[in-house]
């Protein structure tokens, strides 16, 4: 799953990766800096910490986002 989502603040929008059949688990923040987890519930964890539907241009579709991994979470 990649997912990207324009930051108010940010010229590039941020993108979640968690591309669990190479083992990928990514966050590109809005000023293009990222982070790296050792599993999708890290990522998982840190997004929900670190972000709020606030810092978005869309809060909708930080919405989305938490919903998305939310399913994901739940497949294991």
């Amino acid at each position: 799953m990649e997912y990207q989502i324009k930051a108010k603040d940010g010229a590039f929008p941020c993108e979640v990766t968690i591309d669990e059949d190479n083992g990928r688990y990514m966050v590109r923040k809005a000023d293009t800096s990222g982070e790296v987890f050792h599993n999708k519930q890290e990522l998982i964890n840190w997004v929900k910490t670190n972000w709020e539907s606030s810092q978005f241009e869309n809060p909708g579709s930080f919405q989305d986002l938490m919903s998305e991994l939310t399913t994901i979470s739940m497949q294991d």
